[in-house]
């Protein structure tokens, strides 16, 4: 008998699906507050999480990865009042099983219910997997969920896509896959597509015969062929050109190729792994990627998270780097002061580990001999983008111009400028609406073509429910 956690304000929705769980023969247990479902699953196993989208104490959405990462891993299905595909896709990004929209009939239901605790029961009996992490640090949700989507790789030859921003440590995922593969003890070959020559590329991948050019003095083995038997990693994959886009494909359906001069075709096993900082899919859409490629490279997808997605991370991140570089120079460990750390975490790291690396070493070189670090070790950078976020621009006063900075600022992601745009909108859409319907709930649904719950479910959103003036 499986443990179901039902979570919903309503309680009318609760009890449904507590119906259904129980008809099946299982235990429901209900929370109608987010902080209430955490508690539960903190200290109860569960099997499987029925999670509503909109909840008065927050974003279920939002909270997702914390239910998925609790002790017990249950499967995430979400429902909903009003199915929005942005929703969907975010909800499936963050690993839900499913996602439901309400209301939902008995066998909408049970079918996710029964296949996520047929897939779980599949999974449980194994031994866990003991991963090497080689040098992956944290323990946020966010570095969680990658580990246990590296151990899954891991186990299988699958083709592998890591996406995420420069310095994250693609390359360091790839190599986890590879030390916990069955092909640890051959070779990890990295092909670096941004220095791959163009007048070389296929000599360099494929390999070439004797006299097949000038200066072919010898037969000469490609990174492809290189790989045999291990991992081949391409980094950067997004720039690969589009010539050897056409001619990889086939080499990675068959793992056969011809070397550039070559009469016979040689074969090669290996398991591959790319990683990119691009957006393959709008690359696809522009016709600078091919579209059948992508298809083959994503059989799993693992978006290495960014410094700025796991802040709980960074201090355990900066102790293990500022440690391992004191014994590279040769040098005592140093301590932290609180200002210095209180630096380092403010600051939004828009180069990754990376960065911090670059950052780390900066400052103890600058430090010397002293045992401690201060924020004036670090680069003058980093202290002037975190003043000046501890300072808004004000505009320049009468007669006064205005002070300009040499610091570029980074811009924020696209999609937050868009979610931001929805959400100003709506919120003035709907305090227009309430001003003109008088208040009355029915005919501003009435007005808009809102479902009730959608119409509830926004004004607790926006707060907006004593809103009564217009914009």
């Amino acid at each position: 008998m499986a443990t179901v956690l039902i979570i919903d304000d309503d309680k009318l929705v609760c009890d449904w699906i507590a119906n259904v769980v129980t008809r099946l023969g299982h235990h429901p247990v209900s929370a109608h507050l987010l902080r209430e479902g955490l508690k539960k699953v903190q200290s109860e196993p569960f099997d499987v999480v029925f999670l509503d989208v909109s909840m008065p104490d927050g974003s279920g959405l939002e909270s997702l990865p914390k239910f998925k990462a609790s002790r017990s891993l249950p499967e995430i299905i979400v429902i909903t009042g009003l199915g929005h595909p942005d929703e969907a896709e975010l909800a499936i990004k963050s690993g839900a099983w499913d996602y439901l929209e309400k209301p939902a009939s008995f066998d909408a239901i049970k079918l996710p219910l029964l296949r996520a605790l047929e897939y779980r029961a599949e999974r449980m009996p194994g031994a866990p997997t003991v991963l090497k992490r080689n040098g992956i640090i944290g323990d946020s949700e966010k570095i969680t969920a990658c580990l246990e989507l590296l151990a899954q790789a891991a186990s299988s030859d699958s083709n592998i896509l890591i996406t995420g921003e420069t310095g994250t440590g693609k390359e360091l995922f790839a190599k986890v896959v590879h030390s916990n593969s069955r092909r640890a003890k051959k070779n990890f070959v990295v092909v670096d597509c941004t220095a791959l020559p163009e007048t070389l590329v296929e000599s360099v991948l494929f390999g070439h015969a004797r006299g097949a050019f000038t200066g072919a003095e010898t037969r000469e083995d490609g990174l492809i062929k290189q790989a045999d038997g291990g991992t081949l990693f391409l980094d950067e994959i997004g720039e690969l050109p589009l010539l050897i886009q056409k001619k990889f494909l086939r080499v990675i359906q068959e793992h056969r190729f011809r070397p550039v001069g070559g009469r016979q075709e040689v074969g090669s096993d290996f398991r591959l792994v790319a990683a990119t900082n691009r957006d393959l899919e709008v690359m696809v859409r522009e016709g600078r990627f091919r579209e059948d490629l992508l298809f083959r490279l994503r059989t799993v997808v693992i978006e290495a998270p960014s410094l700025r997605e796991i802040p709980e991370d960074i201090k355990e991140l900066t102790t293990f780097y500022m440690n391992d570089l004191c014994k590279r120079f040769g040098i005592v460990a140093k301590r932290a002061s609180s200002e210095f750390w209180e630096i380092v975490t403010a600051y939004p790291w828009p180069g990754n580990v990376r960065e911090l690396i670059q950052a780390l070493e900066k400052a103890l070189l600058s430090a010397k001999e002293e045992p401690m670090l201060f924020p004036k070790h670090l680069p003058t950078y980093i202290r002037i983008r975190v003043a000046r976020s501890y300072y808004p621009q004000k505009p320049a006063g009468p007669g006064k111009p205005a002070i300009r900075s040499s610091v570029p600022q980074v811009p924020p992601k696209l999609k937050e400028i868009r979610q931001a745009a929805v959400s100003e909108a709506e919120r003035k859409y709907l305090k227009d609406l309430i001003f003109y319907s008088g208040g009355d709930n029915n005919n501003a649904c009435r007005i808009s073509g809102l479902s009730r719950s959608r119409f509830y479910t926004l004004l607790r959103k926006y707060r907006l429910a004593d809103a009564r003036q217009p914009e």
